[in-house]
């Protein structure tokens, strides 16, 4: 997930490092923008080093990219954390006037406040009115922890911990609670020890897909074949074989989702070494098990997923709908060999009695379909 974090000028705005390395842990790719006054209370170094990206707070800079809109619209989730009384004001007000405000006010994503200040700031009718004003508006707003302030002060107001904050972010995510497994690359087959059979999968829809499972809550497994760079904030178990895929999939699972290109042939009579060329193998090949199938019948209860890759020719719902009732799948997503090159792709969300169509990129495609699972589970 794209995530914006808004550092306003507080005191508390040194805590916001620990959140920032938090969401980053998490695999989400976090910008900081911290406001003028902000980086009175905390280094722009300090940012730069946990987030990997320059920081740069000026309204007025970079004004050919039209840099306060693309930060907003590029954005998954907004967050400000802390907000401060008159970060508060201006916002309820829709008052521009300075970079994180001007973002905010361009963006469409989802926004979450977290207040610190002062307990008689907090629980003054003006702040308590501007408050409520965003609540009206959609825009989450976190009730701040009670405790020590500045000075010797106690009481609500203080900024809640880096903890806490990531539950509240993250609890009301339509996935909270589910197990979501993602099956993303390509088997391979040997032939010897250095040869096999495979395929073009290049493991970035099922990647997309998991990335999606996480960004709405999910708890996700990814089972990655034969890929060698993963996303974080997941588990990641790498398997080569439709034989190793099989044994990683004795798991059960909330969601399954079978986005892995899974050979249909595996050599009989692998060899040891390396075949010289001279010698020209006979190779025996066998199918492969129907890997969805035997999960959803060792775990009914699993909401399946299923993919269908066919034919320009042949027709891609009737393909879908043929492997719902073979294999046992809630979905089967179906799509056909030209959707497989660029970054863009269409294809056919089927199920029983209705379908479909998505198009987009294949990261807007996953968290459609990703989005479609979550609403049917609940």
């Amino acid at each position: 997930m794209r995530i914006l974090l808004g550092i306003t000028g507080g005191i508390a705005a040194y805590k916001a490092a620990g959140l920032l390395r938090a969401m980053s842990e998490l695999g989400h790719e976090v910008t900081a923008l911290p406001t003028q006054n902000a980086l009175r209370f905390i280094g722009e170094a300090t940012l730069e080093a946990l987030s990997g990206k320059n920081i740069d707070s000026d309204l007025y800079g970079d004004v050919a990219s039209v840099r306060h809109v693309q930060l907003g619209q590029e954005a998954d989730l907004i967050v400000i954390a802390p907000a401060t009384a008159a970060f508060l004001g201006r916002y309820a007000a829709g008052i521009a006037d300075d970079l994180l405000l001007n973002a905010l006010l361009a963006s469409t994503a989802e926004v979450v406040v977290v207040p610190a200040m002062h307990t008689e700031m907090w629980q003054n009718q003006a702040t308590m009115e501007n408050v409520e004003t965003l609540r009206s508006r959609g825009i989450r707003v976190m009730e701040p922890a009670s405790g020590r302030l500045t000075g010797d002060d106690t009481g609500p107001g203080r900024l809640p911990e880096v903890e806490d904050i990531i539950e509240f972010l993250f609890a009301s995510s339509p996935l909270t609670g589910k197990t979501v497994t993602v099956t993303a690359g390509g088997t391979r087959e040997r032939i010897d020890d250095v040869r096999f059979i495979g395929n073009r999968s290049s493991g970035k829809t099922g990647i997309a897909l998991a990335l999606a499972a996480r960004d709405l809550g999910a708890k996700v497994r990814l089972i990655a074949c034969n890929l060698a760079q993963t996303p974080k904030g997941m588990d990641v178990t790498h398997v080569e074989s439709v034989a190793d895929l099989s044994a990683a999939l004795q798991e059960p699972s909330d969601v399954l989702v079978m986005a892995a290109a899974v050979s249909d042939f595996q050599v009989t009579n692998p060899r040891k070494g390396k075949l010289s060329r001279s010698t020209v193998p006979e190779l025996k090949l066998s199918s492969t098990p129907d890997l969805l199938a035997a999960y959803t019948k060792q775990f009914p209860e699993s909401f399946a997923v299923g993919f269908a890759l066919v034919d320009q020719e042949e027709d891609v719902i009737n393909a879908s709908r043929s492997k719902l009732e073979t294999k046992g799948a809630k979905i089967v997503i179906g799509n056909s060999i030209s959707s497989l090159e660029g970054s863009d792709t269409v294809v056919q969300y089927v199920e029983a009695d209705t379908e479909a169509e998505i198009s987009g990129t294949k990261d807007e495609v996953a968290r459609e379909i990703m989005s479609r699972v979550a609403a049917q589970l609940s």
